[in-house]
């Protein structure tokens, strides 16, 4: 899927480099660590347009993406990855998996001088290129909030999102926290493993830690579709 979010980059790493010249307590602040973290972080947000790349893919390593494991992917479904995957960045705005990126510190939810809370700032383009990259497709939202608030909730038809929740010994859902990541991680996997997955397809995800797809949790709101899976605790 082709991204096109040359006018809006500049901008961005214009005001990091000029953030990265402020007090420590205000780069602390804005990247949200501190000491030797700060001190990397703060020198990788200064090189930014000189440091090696990786592709984006190999550059995010959190949870998710250990439990994605795109690497192990088998070639079909790597294929389907690599142009069906879109990854929202507070720096970059969007990338796809292979988009070369290098080391940065930046979250989405953080406040730049000149620009402001950088979710609002990128929502008009983000939104735009998602419209044009997702015409005529199935869109999967796995956002966690901060990356979905760069999305204007005004243009999603059709968008399917998940929940996972546990279900207490009372009878009460309550939605997961720790194994958020996680668990969306290896529905990326199970989704990109399939050719033209449907929410009827989800019935065959069994994970480890027990969650399955709950049809009767199924909600459609506004042309959105909400998916719940639930594990018994």
């Amino acid at each position: 899927m082709a991204i096109d979010l040359d006018a809006q980059r500049p901008q961005v790493m214009a005001a990091v480099k000029r953030a990265m010249r402020a007090s420590v307590a205000s780069r602390s602040k804005l990247l949200g660590v501190k000491g030797e973290a700060l001190a990397a972080a703060t020198d990788a947000d200064r090189s930014l347009a000189t440091a090696p790349t990786l592709p984006a893919i190999e550059r995010y390593t959190g949870v998710l993406y250990q439990e994605l494991d795109a690497a192990g992917l088998r070639a079909a479904s790597r294929r389907r990855f690599d142009c069906s995957v879109l990854i929202v960045s507070g720096l970059w705005g969007l990338v796809a998996p292979s988009d070369p990126i290098p080391n940065y510190k930046l979250k989405m939810s953080a406040t730049l001088p000149g620009l402001g809370k950088l979710s609002t700032w990128w929502r008009p383009a983000i939104t735009d290129q998602i419209a044009d990259a997702t015409r005529g497709r199935q869109i999967w939202n796995l956002l966690p909030n901060e990356h979905d608030a760069a999305w204007s909730t005004d243009h999603r038809p059709g968008q399917i999102q998940v929940s996972f929740l546990d279900r207490r010994s009372n009878g009460d859902l309550v939605a997961v926290s720790h194994w958020n990541k996680l668990l969306k991680g290896s529905l990326v996997r199970f989704l990109v493993d399939r050719p033209a997955p449907e929410i009827d397809s989800l019935e065959a995800f069994h994970h480890p830690l027990g969650y399955r797809f709950e049809p009767s949790l199924t909600t459609f709101s506004g042309g959105s579709t909400q998916c719940r899976f639930v594990a018994d605790r």
